[in-house]
Parts: structure tokens; C-alpha cells; sequence
């Protein structure tokens, strides 16, 4: 199957109201190109120095998503391009992506990361810590930065009931955000959660953002 027709494939399994993300970690630029070639303007890259590299290389009007773990020091490299961060797990990461937003003049979405799997080693907020966040005097200065949404990783296991059980976690941890900080706020509607192997699970729990990688362009290279 070339690149082309995996995209249709989920395509045409998606939801009018759900996004796809084309994951394109260690993926060539070429790749990348044919995907866009064949329609797609929304990618997803989870090391900051990979996405600035990639990003001259490509055509301006991709929308650009980093979806990995981001550090504070690599937010510099993409703050003039990136449209959104799937990934803020800290009021820290948070001001110094406004910070950098500011200085490019422009203004970075954001989602704010929850932990809901067993796993220990996934990063992510409590419902108690997104709320610190939100009521910080920090935040409430925060002026190049918009938080538009949430977004989670499902446990990697084939029990489809935790798996939706911490699906619908997040999607209550959405609701509660949405109804305590932005109720008149129409741009607060992105429940980022899904991938290759959950995608399905993620949609009938209410989510707009799927991220594929594997699906689309193949194994990942290392």
C-alpha cells in the first residue's frame, strides 16, 4: 500500500469532527511530501530538532504538531512555526512556550497533558494539578499562549475496557476543565487521544485529534 492509500483508508474511517495527525517521526522529508501531495497538511513530530530541520524543507502551509515530551531548552527551536503543542505537562514548559511565542509575535495552542495510563513512565498532570496551572497568577498573565484542549496515552495493553476506561478519564477531565475555566470558549475543543492501535477506541470516547504514524508511512526508522 503506498502512502496515499493508507491515508484514505483512515480517512475514510474518521468522524467529520476528528483531525488526523500524521505522525512522521524518523521519517524522511520525502515521505512526508507525499502525504501532503496527496492532501494531508496536518503532521505530527515528537523531537523538536527534527521538526525545525524538516520544516524549511517543506511546503509553509503544513500545520505543524509536536506530540512528544517537550523540554523547556528545545521549545526555542520550533516557537516560530509550531500551531500546536499536544504534549504541556508543566506551568514551566507552559510560560517558556509563551515566552518564546511572545518573541516570535505570535500565539502557540497548547493542551495540557493527563496522565491516565498504569503505565509509570507516561508523562501528564493530574486533574488537581491542571487546576493549579489555570488559577496560577502566571497563567492568568500568559498572553501568547492559548490552551485549547487536552490530550492523553491510553495504556499499551489489548484490554479494550482499561483502554476505553482511560479514555473516558480524559474525557471527563475535559469536560470538568471546559466548564471551570472556559465555558464561553469555543476555541477550548481538542480531546487529543488515539494512535495505530487505539484509534477506534479514542473516537467513540469523544476524541477530535487521532495521531497515525506507523499506519500511514510504515515501521518507524532507526
Amino acid at each position: 500500500m503506498s502512502i496515499q492509500q493508507n491515508l484514505n483508508h483512515y480517512i475514510q474511517l474518521l468522524p467529520p469532527k476528528v483531525t488526523l495527525v500524521a505522525v512522521t517521526k524518523t521519517k524522511p522529508v520525502e515521505d512526508i511530501q507525499e502525504a501532503y501531495d496527496a492532501g494531508q497538511r496536518i503532521f505530527g513530530e515528537n523531537k523538536a530538532q527534527d521538526m525545525a530541520a524538516k520544516y524549511p524543507l517543506l511546503p509553509r502551509d503544513i500545520e505543524w504538531h509536536f506530540i512528544g515530551h517537550l523540554q523547556t531548552n528545545k521549545v526555542k527551536a520550533i516557537a516560530s512555526f509550531v500551531k500546536l503543542i499536544h504534549a504541556v505537562d508543566s506551568l514551566k514548559l507552559l510560560a517558556e512556550i509563551n515566552k518564546q511565542a511572545a518573541e516570535n509575535q505570535r500565539v502557540i495552542d497548547c493542551l495540557l497533558q493527563f496522565h491516565i495510563a498504569e503505565e509509570e513512565t507516561k508523562f501528564g498532570l493530574t486533574i488537581a494539578e491542571a487546576r493549579e496551572i489555570l488559577t496560577s497568577e502566571q497563567y492568568k498573565k500568559m498572553e501568547n499562549i492559548r490552551v485549547t484542549g487536552v490530550m492523553g496515552m491510553a495504556t499499551l495493553t489489548d484490554d479494550t475496557n482499561q483502554v476505553t476506561r482511560e479514555f473516558d478519564q480524559l474525557g471527563t477531565c475535559f469536560r470538568q476543565l471546559k466548564s471551570e475555566f472556559f465555558p464561553s470558549m469555543d476555541s477550548f475543543k481538542e480531546l487529543s487521544m488515539g494512535m495505530s492501535d487505539d484509534f477506534q477506541i479514542a473516537i467513540k470516547a469523544g476524541s477530535t485529534l487521532i495521531r497515525i504514524g506507523t499506519g500511514i508511512f510504515g515501521e518507524r526508522n532507526y
